[in-house]
């Protein structure tokens, strides 16, 4: 088992931009980039899918698919699809504050394996059709579990143990499971927004979504959909991986950050979504993004 001093001498900078330390397993590999200097426009491209989760300090990385930069921060991730090149800037890197991410870079044909076991177990998603891969979601806010995930996968990758190798294929098939989660509930948002009534799924989604102030009424949501109570949660756990009561709180997450990053007061994003409590609100807010509202506020440059 490799130590985290052993890990640390590894990480020791032979480069100050973009100093990388790797470990390789069957169809993947992980990489520590750690950056000492301020540097812009640093390439990176991979042949396979790069999933990206930042560590410390940010990034702004630049896609063809993006007319501005996109800050990366902790907490965050960014998938590179296969193939596709970016630029970076480093605008904070520093002797004492380098910026530091890890990557996990996935064969193509694993993530398709994982994608086809989805749909052998789980079966399509309405409007979805077969979980796949998709490209056009890339940046996203992460929970606190796929934080722990990435830190786990960091010592799995790097120690010696004697099942190291099905430690990472159980790893990375969570993580890849974990992206084809978020990206399938991504497009559910989307397919509510220009749909709200196409389906019974799609119509409790988009009362959520639209009420994100008010206590879940579950019977309501029932009705909506057209669905009794073990229905309703069968459907969101199977197409969402989640309860009602977990994707209101998601939701609810996402435009606590979203408005966050427009310098609105704390205490008013707190009550508008329906927390009566700011203390709450902020515990609720640190578990999800793993800072205070304060302390993402500050990241995002805005405070």
């Amino acid at each position: 088992m490799i130590s985290s001093q052993r890990l640390a001498q590894l990480r020791r900078p032979q480069v100050l931009v973009e100093n990388r330390v790797s470990f390789g397993a069957a169809d993947s590999e992980l990489s520590i980039y750690d950056t000492y200097l301020p540097a812009e426009k640093v390439g990176l491209k991979a042949d396979q899918l790069l999933y990206c989760g930042m560590i410390s300090g940010r990034k702004i990385m630049h896609s063809g698919r993006r007319k501005v930069g996109e800050h990366f921060l902790p907490h965050e991730s960014f998938v590179i699809a296969p193939g596709e090149a970016v630029n970076i800037d480093f605008p904070g890197a520093s002797d004492q504050s380098p910026t530091t991410c890890m990557t996990v870079e996935i064969s193509k044909e694993r993530v398709q394996q994982i994608a086809d076991r989805m749909n052998r177990q789980l079966g399509s998603v309405e409007g979805l059709g077969e979980w796949r891969y998709l490209p056009e979601y890339l940046h996203v806010h992460h929970a606190s579990a796929t934080q722990s995930l990435l830190e786990h996968l960091v010592h799995v990758y790097a120690e010696n143990h004697p099942d190291r190798t099905m430690m990472v294929e159980l790893g990375v098939t969570e993580l890849v499971m974990r992206m084809l989660r978020h990206q399938g509930r991504e497009f559910i948002l989307q397919h509510c927004a220009e749909q709200p009534d196409n389906t019974g799924m799609t119509a409790v989604v988009d009362a959520i979504q639209q009420q994100l102030n008010e206590p879940l009424d579950i019977d309501r949501l029932c009705q909506l959909g057209c669905m009794s109570r073990s229905r309703l949660y069968s459907e969101f756990n199977r197409q969402l991986g989640c309860s009602p009561g977990e994707m209101q709180h998601q939701l609810r997450m996402k435009e606590a950050a979203r408005r966050l990053a427009t310098c609105e007061p704390i205490t008013a994003i707190c009550y508008d979504l329906g927390y009566t409590n700011p203390s709450h609100f902020s515990r609720r807010f640190k578990r999800s993004f793993g800072c205070s509202p304060s302390e993402f506020r500050q990241r995002q440059m805005c405070g």
